[in-house]
């Protein structure tokens, strides 16, 4: 996450950035993962809309998000018609549409490829009449 908050001072006057929350990768209730139990993150997949927010917060938390963080509904809709699941890295251009997409995090979470695509979006925004 520390490349990802550096690259959000770097462009926070110009980009909109922001953490979309959408579900808990690794519940208790779910895929666990030893590593977390050994970290004392015990969670289980919250089934309501204040249960993932308090989820939300406390992994921003953890994580020392400098990043506002949106939290998506327990219907999943975000994560659906986003595929963000775990994670993954997107920009939304100017004209509304995806500008870049990254690969299915965490190992296709690579911030210097969103770098590229956010100087490159903001040379089409500056080209752009009015």
């Amino acid at each position: 996450m520390g490349a990802l908050s550096a690259l959000y001072r770097r462009f926070e006057d110009a980009v909109a950035f922001f953490v979309v929350y959408i579900r808990e990768a690794h519940p208790e209730d779910g895929w666990v993962l030893e590593s977390n139990r050994d970290d004392g993150i015990l969670v289980a997949d919250p089934q309501t809309a204040a249960g993932r927010g308090e989820v939300a917060v406390a992994c921003g938390t953890r994580f020392e998000l400098e990043l506002p963080v949106l939290i998506d509904d327990v219907d999943d809709e975000v994560g659906r018609r986003y595929g963000g699941w775990p994670d993954r890295l997107y920009l939304i251009g100017t004209d509304g549409k995806i500008a870049y997409q990254g690969g299915e995090g965490p190992f296709g979470f690579k911030v210097e490829e969103l770098e590229a695509a956010i100087e490159r979006e903001l040379v089409v925004a500056t080209e752009q009449p009015g």
